[in-house]
């Protein structure tokens, strides 16, 4: 597809158009843009559907793995039960065996019960609040038309939510500034609500209508989020805050995770509750009909809104600023702040800083000032990275990466403790947290096995045994001498020693003591590693791990002695020349690669997974040494990047075939330089130039593919 409209990943609906609250600050009935008083109340079946025609079409047309549906109003609850279950049960069913859908609802919470929790627990639906923080803070805007608090239905609401049963569905809290509130008492009662997340919004203004800046100062708001952002920092920041986690990841390279701030393309639609398609809410607040788009969703499709000239003109980055913002030291991370608040009604339209910019400046320095975000933008070697000069220059940090990913998921399985395998989970964690302590490198030894990071993911995902953990413990343990003895399980006969090899066990029992003279090299039933030696090179073949499927083709069984002596003939050959054609890539696997991991066909270079990062590649051994040559660069090089994506994004990571390009490419300018092969170059030459025009790249993902382009 050469179109180069950005797909609309986000769908704001409208199902009913009237609220229950009269709050005085909202962008739908307070400002300039009044045609929600000509749209009918309640979303009808007709546009349902054509809805759901509309999202089927548009993702199957983009490849799109996920599309998020935010059930919006108004007031979406007065739509009631009976017609919210026709809506999830209408786009679940179209979109099933598509895209997943990530469904929302944005609700004051007014009316929010257990009959309509029990809805959106049957449909998988995410519930987010408004509240503007304590009961003076809400009750300044979020009133009934007749004066009366909304403030304890609102807290009744957020009760239910925070019950067992319903704890899944809370997305968080949406929280209007105003400077008049105080920010640690709005911050406080935030907190109390215990939210997953809160989403500090600015109020809607432009230069025509500007915010309120009390006593006239400077950057008022800026000083009242900078306040909130130190209390939450000093309480130990308990939940995430969106606003304050943008900054930090665009400061460091990453991407915008608000719309409100950052330079990643508009992807967000709004549907009318008659079927209109609209722009950004947030347009209300600069003139009437400046959402307006001319279409609907009986008459056009989603990539005819998409190619809207108001779409378009917030799809190209830096490039849609104006020029103080295009030149300024902090515009990746603000972005121009939110499009509708740049409007000036004397000519210039939207082609103007916001009317928050010294807010958003001093916002962005304060944050980089506490948190020194900034000074981690790419990390060290990462330029060479790219363009394949010296692979080793990231290698440590790299590696760090990784363990601090698989120490987090090692946390998160601990923390879900109906995964867990009883007393063996508890007691190989109680002993894995008492080893750690006592210094040493037991904790590093025990996450940098590459296969740890796998079966960890496999066991939050309910497809391993959280009881392996015991096995990693034992297997680094017990060879120092650290401890004498660890139960563990057995697994279809066998104990699994990651990196060392496995135990035959006699018996049916479901799990053994185990101490080191249970593997030493004369003790029955051991099967260690093999390993290969040559010239700067030393790996183990792993054929015994059971999490060592994780490549995207079937592994191979434990090997004769015959066939290891084909690895040990045709690998070392291989390495010889990588060696002589890429010394450089060569030195760094020399440093990083310590696993081979038999494959029993070739990988198929479309379903290929880099499943041990770079530390363990799997190989499907061919009796050519330049074919190995180019599989084991090509791993090495995937691997390099699945783990340098574990720390920076590079690309929207929704967007699998850009995933996939990108991979392609960074693999290919390494292994071209070993095929030899004048159209593999070519091809190679016009993926990148495909990459380098892509919409879906990050900036730090931009000055990724720079610098592959350098290499060609």
């Amino acid at each position: 597809m050469n179109d180069p409209h950005v797909p609309l990943r986000q769908l704001v609906l409208k199902v009913h158009s009237r609220c229950d609250l009269a709050c005085r600050h909202c962008y739908v009935y307070e400002h300039a843009d009044q045609s929600w008083s000509a749209r009918p109340k309640l979303i009808s079946d007709e546009v349902i559907s054509r809805v759901a025609l509309r999202l089927v079409e548009h993702a199957r047309e983009h490849q799109l793995a996920s599309v998020q549906v935010i059930l919006h109003g108004g007031e979406p609850l007065l739509a009631g039960p009976v017609r919210l279950r026709h809506i999830c049960e209408t786009l679940r069913a179209a979109l099933y065996g598509v895209a997943d859908l990530d469904l929302r609802i944005h609700t004051n919470g007014v009316q929010l019960s257990e009959r309509h929790l029990d809805l959106f627990a049957e449909f998988d639906v995410r519930v987010g609040i408004s509240l503007d923080g304590d009961r003076a803070a809400n009750d300044r805007y979020r009133l009934f038309a007749n004066g009366r608090s909304s403030y304890d239905q609102v807290l009744k609401a957020i009760g239910l939510l925070n019950q067992d049963r319903y704890r899944h569905l809370y997305a968080g809290i949406l929280c209007t500034v105003d400077v008049r509130n105080d920010p640690a008492a709005v911050y406080d009662a935030l907190a109390a609500a215990d939210p997953p997340r809160i989403d500090f919004l600015l109020p809607h203004a432009t230069w025509d209508t500007p915010p309120l800046r009390p006593d006239g100062a400077a950057t008022p708001y800026a000083d009242w989020l900078l306040a909130a952002h130190d209390r939450w920092n000093d309480q130990g920041r308990p939940m995430r805050v969106r606003l304050f986690d943008s900054v930090v990841s665009t400061l460091g390279g990453g991407p915008a995770l608000t719309e409100s701030m950052g330079l990643e393309a508009a992807d967000i639609v709004v549907i009318e509750t008659d079927g209109t398609y609209e722009q950004a809410d947030s347009l209300k607040t600069a003139y009437d009909g400046a959402p307006v788009t001319g279409m609907n969703v009986f008459q056009h499709s989603l990539d005819d809104v998409a190619r809207h000239p108001g779409m378009t003109a917030r799809q190209h980055g830096i490039d849609d600023l104006a020029e103080q913002c295009r030149t300024c030291p902090v515009v990746r991370s603000c972005g121009g702040g939110l499009f509708a608040h740049r409007y000036r009604g004397d000519g210039t339209g939207f082609h103007n800083p916001s009317v928050f910019c010294a807010d958003l400046k001093q916002l962005v320095l304060g944050i980089d000032a506490r948190t020194g975000a900034g000074a981690h933008r790419p990390i060290e070697g990462f330029d060479a990275l790219a363009e394949g000069t010296d692979d080793g220059a990231a290698l440590g940090v790299l590696v760090r990466a990784r363990r601090e990913v698989t120490r987090e998921l090692l946390v998160m399985l601990n923390e879900q403790r109906g995964l867990h395998e009883g007393e063996l989970w508890d007691s190989a964690w109680e002993l894995a947290l008492e080893l750690g302590q006592s210094g040493g490198d037991f904790l590093d030894s025990l996450l940098s096995h590459p296969y740890t990071r796998t079966w960890a993911a496999r066991c939050l995902d309910g497809e391993a045994r959280p009881g392996d953990l015991a096995c990693l413990v034992a297997a680094v343990a017990l060879p120092t001498g650290l401890v004498g003895q660890v139960r563990v399980p057995v697994r279809d006969g066998f104990v699994a020693l990651p990196g060392l090899g496995r135990i035959r066990v006699q018996g049916d029992g479901t799990a053994t003591d185990l101490t080191y003279s249970h593997f030493s090299d004369s003790a029955p039933g051991w099967e260690p590693l093999r390993w290969i030696r040559a010239e700067g090179m030393e790996v183990a073949l792993d054929d015994v791990d059971p999490h060592r499927d994780c490549y995207g083709a079937p592994v191979s069984a434990r090997l004769t002695d015959e066939e290891a002596e084909q690895w040990r003939h045709v690998l070392p050959q291989a390495w010889a020349l990588i060696h002589k054609a890429l010394p450089e890539v060569a030195s760094a696997m020399a440093q990083g690669v310590h696993v081979i991991t038999p494959l029993a066909d070739p990988v198929d270079p479309e379903l290929a997974t880099p499943g041990g990062g770079f530390a363990a590649l799997g190989l499907h051994l061919d009796a050519d040494p330049a074919r190995v040559a180019v599989d084991l660069v090509r791993g090495f090089r995937l691997g390099l990047l699945d783990v340098l994506l574990d720390r920076c994004e590079l690309y929207d990571e929704t967007d699998k075939r850009a995933g996939r390009l990108l991979a392609d490419t960074y693999a290919r300018v390494a292994t071209d330089a070993l095929r030899h092969d004048p159209e593999s170059v070519r091809r190679t030459r016009a993926q990148w130039a495909e990459l380098a025009a892509s919409s879906v790249l990050t900036s730090l993902g931009r000055r990724f593919v720079d610098g592959i382009g350098r290499c060609l």
